[in-house]
């Protein structure tokens, strides 16, 4: 194990430690230990890991009236502090509880054994206070009225179970593209063909489910924490900043383009910094001036976010909510354009450009030295921000599952 691999395996040691305890520290750390030992001498078990897949259904067949029609059981993969995924699942199930749903959470997949009163803690404590009772595995789950998928391999889970009356899918991505072309991203996208009800996260995912899968989807929308992302008075040092959300080990979110485009840019503009924040990048050379930041606490990024003149921000699937958290602090954004970005950004609000080093850099630099063009950007972005909120977006999502059963 060279010095890099071993300094990251500290700070992933040390930010458990932070989120669990010392004692579970230890469990972790013994039970990755022997784990290690055991792969030496076991073989991979292919079969009992996708077993999954194979439609297998469960539980009795749905009667009408066995369950009240506004129960929702939501069907997530094992959560962990910090899922962005998970983030946006629960904030709909606490939305959907606040209009008035009863909801279910229930965890699938391969995961050690949940203590059912420290998850729905947990779940409260890290994403949102849901009322929701939690369950571990689909075994004693009763009749819902809808069930929601929430990624595809949940999606299996929800076409075994019987005892639903609709079945609907929470889409935040296409999951297909997070994998080489094979086994994964063939399960994946099998998924978009069971007929389920699909609730998506913007319009490109509704109308690419629609077009190539036949899909009956509804499209809704992202907004962002107002309590937490706003434009400050921030403290400014000299030069321009940029911010580059890196994530290296997301393919989708082109880290090696952005490094390339932000090379260009510091050469063109010498005294501009560069920050990175996302990830730790302290083992990729990086040749010009920049601020390492990693992995953030959220309550920290506003202010990171308001000492920055730009934003790069790369998506080659669907976006993040990090566009709109930018914009509510007042940070112009520089984006590849595609149909996965389009349906949210657009000329108006952000600076949307072929994704190739030169152009890319050009949109940056336009905006560090175009004060005029900064500004309209930034007014734009600003306004885009402000016209979204969760609670629409919750109402939305209450009229689909009407739609849906009417």
């Amino acid at each position: 194990m060279n010095f890099t691999v071993a300094k990251n395996k500290a700070k992933q040691a040390i930010s458990y430690y932070r989120t669990h305890g010392l004692l579970p520290l230890v469990k972790k750390t013994i039970e990755s230990i022997e784990s290690n030992k055991s792969a030496i001498f076991t073989k991979n078990d292919v079969l009992g890991f996708y077993d999954f897949a194979l439609y297998q259904p469960s539980g009795v067949t749905y009667v009408e009236g066995s369950a009240e029609a506004n129960t929702v059981t939501w069907v997530v993969p094992a959560y962990g502090k910090g899922s962005g995924g998970h983030l946006n699942i629960f904030r709909f199930v606490f939305l959907l509880e606040k209009l008035g749903y009863e909801c279910r959470v229930v965890i699938v997949g391969s995961h050690p054994e949940y203590d059912i009163k420290q998850a729905k803690r947990q779940i409260s404590d890290w994403f949102f206070p849901l009322k929701a009772q939690v369950y571990d595995g689909l075994a004693s789950v009763p009749a819902s009225y809808y069930m929601m998928a929430t990624s595809w391999q949940t999606a299996y889970y929800v076409r075994n179970f019987q005892n639903a009356k609709h079945k609907c899918y929470f889409v935040q991505d296409f999951e297909p593209y997070f994998y080489a072309v094979g086994s994964e991203s063939a399960l994946a996208e099998a998924t978009y063909s069971f007929g389920f009800n699909c609730i998506t996260a913007g319009d490109w995912l509704a109308n690419k489910l629609r077009a190539e899968y036949g899909a009956d989807a509804y499209p809704i929308g992202f907004s962002y924490d107002r309590a937490l992302y706003k434009v400050k008075e921030a403290k400014r040092t000299t030069g321009k900043k940029v911010f580059f959300y890196a994530r290296p080990p997301t393919p989708r979110r082109a880290f090696e383009l952005g490094l390339i485009t932000l090379n260009e840019v510091v050469k063109r503009i010498p005294d501009v910094e560069v920050i990175f924040a996302g990830w730790d990048v302290s083992s990729f050379k990086i040749p010009f001036a920049h601020v390492n930041a990693g992995t953030m606490k959220v309550s920290d990024l506003p202010d990171l976010y308001n000492q920055c003149d730009v934003a790069l921000v790369l998506s080659f699937t669907n976006l993040s909510l990090l566009p709109l958290e930018l914009m509510a602090c007042g940070v112009p954004v520089v984006s590849n354009r595609a149909p996965c970005t389009e349906w949210l950004l657009n000329d108006r609000n952000s600076i949307l450009t072929e994704a190739v080093p030169e152009r890319l850099a050009d949109a940056v630099c336009e905006l560090l030295q175009r004060p005029e063009t900064h500004a309209a950007i930034r007014s734009e972005g600003l306004e885009t921000a402000n016209f979204s909120s969760w609670e629409l977006e919750a109402e939305k999502l209450k009229n689909a599952l009407i739609e849906i059963d009417n």
